[in-house]
């Protein structure tokens, strides 16, 4: 990038059933965080925050047009409100944009989400096509398992190596105090497990209902040296969209992840990311994904995610150790995932990660997803 961005401060809430708490509670808490490391405002001099950009779906969160009573509590008055109604991923994508293209100095990005409130698969169903879709009772579950069954019987995924991502991301989240589940698991308790959507298990799936809210704020370069001591830069992004219909997908392929990750990191300058990356959060909804959006994101060939789970390679301690923060597998709400990969990211980065802190990490890659079957992807680079 000609210019930087930077990350100058971020904040996340517990990732738990939160029935009783107000979902502007959690964006409260979440928001007030990140102003009061800054010490920054909503003001009007050129001095605060210029913007803020939220990350939710209303009907994710509960009531219909629940923003509209959320607003105010991150400054949304008489200033510029964005809304992005994807993946907070791309909320971050959209704040380092509005940043580069000289819109705002300073913006304050959001996301939250209260699985609580509502019944997700009954959400997501409203999601699919109305026409043929719908009618069949399809939803992002069913098409995950399509994809889980098209990809592991082209390549020969094994069941006890996707069993190890889900072994991994708990021992990861025991380390993580915002994780919401952290229990010990083998790689026979995941098989043992009942079976949601053939051939997935149940604990080879997101854990839900989760409530959470995220925040970071993100600054251009001058501001951001101001702002803090370790700012972490956001140095490429791209996201790309695939087809809808999935029938008119290879779902053993992740191809908008690849052009995503490409152009990502083209502006990063990377050219071999396993080996030029330290730490990735990458947002897997289930078991299988963390293979293929490893191929995806070019950390080994095609048909060769399988491999690199049983290579110990993404581990903490390998060579690239994919979600020290537990990820999406150990808890978190459905499209604040790929903000929360940014926030792990920022805190890796800055050396405050605590006991799931990556040794040394100076560059890092944050993905988030949206959409059946990983309709859309989203790929941030980071450094500091």
């Amino acid at each position: 990038m000609a210019q930087r961005v930077g990350i100058v401060a971020v904040a996340q809430t517990k990732f738990e059933e939160k029935p009783g708490l107000h979902i502007g509670e959690l964006l409260y808490q979440a928001s007030r965080d990140v102003m009061k490391q800054t010490g920054l405002e909503f003001k009007d001099d050129g001095t605060g925050i210029d913007c803020t950009i939220a990350s939710g779906y209303d009907l994710m969160s509960g009531p219909g047009g629940a923003y509209m009573f959320l607003g105010y509590i991150v400054g949304a008055w008489q200033r510029e409100d964005e809304r992005v109604i994807e993946d907070g991923s791309m909320a971050v994508y959209y704040g380092a944009a509005q940043i580069l293209s000289g819109h705002a100095d300073v913006a304050l990005v959001v996301g939250y989400s209260k699985e609580t409130q509502i019944n997700k698969n009954l959400i997501e169903t409203v999601s699919m096509d109305q026409i043929y879709q719908r009618r069949i009772g399809l939803d992002f579950v069913s098409s995950a398992a399509l994809q889980a069954m098209r990809y592991t019987t082209k390549y020969g995924i094994t069941p006890e190596q996707l069993a190890k991502v889900v072994v991994k991301a708990r021992k990861n989240a025991k380390n993580n105090p915002y994780a919401y589940c952290c229990d010990s698991l083998t790689v026979q308790d995941v098989l043992r497990s009942t079976m949601l959507c053939d051939p997935i298990r149940v604990q080879e799936a997101k854990p839900t209902p989760v409530d959470g809210a995220c925040a970071l704020i993100l600054a251009n370069e001058e501001k951001a040296k101001k702002l803090t001591k370790k700012p972490v830069w956001i140095t490429g992004m791209a996201s790309c969209y695939d087809h809808h219909e999935l029938g008119y997908r290879d779902l053993a392929n992740c191809d908008a992840l690849v052009t995503a990750a490409s152009k990502s990191y083209k502006m990063a300058g990377i050219t071999n990311p396993l080996k030029e990356l330290d730490v990735a959060e990458i947002s897997e909804h289930y078991s299988y994904q963390e293979p293929l959006w490893s191929e995806g994101l070019g950390f080994c060939s095609k048909g060769e995610g399988g491999k690199l789970i049983d290579s110990g390679k993404t581990q903490m301690g390998g060579e690239l150790p994919i979600n020290p923060s537990g990820g999406v597998l150990s808890g978190i709400p459905h499209c604040l995932a790929g903000m929360h990969s940014v926030v792990e990211c920022a805190l890796q980065l800055r050396g405050e990660a605590g006991d799931r802190q990556v040794k040394g990490a100076t560059k890092a890659l944050a993905h988030g997803v949206d959409g059946p079957a990983g309709q859309l992807h989203c790929v941030i680079t980071l450094e500091n």
